[in-house]
């Protein structure tokens, strides 16, 4: 391995100058930019390049090894062994059994993934704070799909609200398999039109509501040994919407997102925790009709997403299908976000 440096430059009046690069490596992808450089009366007519070996790392001590067998010794317990899942795809993605909290479920999205984890068997425990439709959503979905539902009044910015339902949950149903955390809410104004109170509001329920449904449900995780929590951001964490100005929905997301991340870590001996980035979707919660038309001129497919082309990206992330899926961020955006 060889180390590049310059040596000297010869200037047409002088003779060698101190070489600019002297005492710094130099890759040869740096001494062509230097040789691109504007030349001028003053500038240099040539250029003596040396190249010398880096010394070799020293050798690991006799205590420090890197086989397997050591890593092992370090990390006790592991390599873990495979999951004990079904081999056939159709059957791993069956829920059936398991149970699902699904916040924000009383339509948009929320709805779509409920109905999703309760056609693959799953029971479903709905979460709705403003728009009690998800009681007679619960109702249509036991109905369809002889399972357990339930629709709780919850206001995920209060975290006793969300302790006290989390009880209530595993008490009525024995135990929370898959949760996701789902509710969200935006204000599209620049942060020089919006108040501090619409400002506190994002907040509150974006992240704080987050952060409070994490907390509770991950304690409970902890005790199973074992659960799987989806948290919905944004594609709007990943680039800056266009042409309506959210700074702070943007960066409620962008937390979420990050959030989630750091918990996949900090869960990894109990839980699995990912995200899921929807872009436009044709919901309540959709767009104004110039974000819309910038959506359709943007969007690699040229249009809004369906609900239903949600459901199954939600139902794989919740199965057994992503057992080897954690920290992961899915974009669902039609191609908006590409260049």
């Amino acid at each position: 391995m060889l180390r590049w440096g310059i040596v000297g430059r010869q200037r047409a009046d002088a003779g060698v100058c101190p070489p600019t690069f002297w005492g710094i490596a130099a890759t040869p992808m740096r001494v062509r930019r230097f040789l691109k450089r504007p030349a001028s009366p003053q500038q240099f007519i040539s250029l003596t390049l040396i190249s010398e070996p880096i010394p070799l790392l020293p050798t690991l001590p006799s205590n420090m090894s890197m086989n397997f067998e050591d890593c092992g010794k370090i990390r006790e317990g592991y390599p873990r062994p495979f999951p004990n899942t079904p081999t056939n795809v159709l059957q791993q993605l069956s829920l059936s059994g398991k149970v699902a909290v699904v916040n924000g479920a009383s339509d948009g999205i929320g709805l779509a993934v409920a109905e999703a984890m309760a056609e693959a068997g799953a029971n479903v425990a709905l979460w709705y704070n403003s728009n009690n439709a998800a009681v007679d959503r619960g109702k249509e979905l036991t109905a369809a799909h002889n399972i357990k539902t339930s629709a709780y009044k919850v206001d995920v910015s209060n975290a006793n609200s969300v302790s006290n339902t989390i009880t209530k949950v595993v008490e009525n149903f024995g135990r929370i398999d898959i949760f996701v955390a789902n509710a969200g809410m935006a204000i599209s104004k620049p942060i020089l039109e919006q108040t501090l109170d619409e400002y506190h509001k994002q907040m509150s329920v974006n992240v704080d509501g987050i952060v409070h449904c994490s907390k509770f449900v991950g304690e409970v995780f902890r005790r199973q040994g074992f659960g799987n929590l989806i948290i919905t951001s944004s594609m709007s964490a990943h680039i800056v919407n266009v042409p309506t100005d959210q700074p702070v929905y943007n960066g409620t997301k962008a937390f979420v997102t990050h959030f989630g991340k750091s918990l996949a870590r900090e869960w990894r001996e109990f839980a699995r925790v990912n995200i899921v980035s929807p872009g436009f979707f044709d919901t309540k919660m959709g767009a104004s009709p110039s974000c819309v038309n910038e959506a359709y001129r943007m969007s690699a497919l040229g249009r809004q997403g369906h609900t239903k082309e949600i459901k199954g990206l939600y139902l794989y992330l919740a199965s057994d299908a992503s057992t080897y899926m954690t920290g992961s961020d899915v974009l669902i955006d039609g191609g908006y976000v590409l260049p």
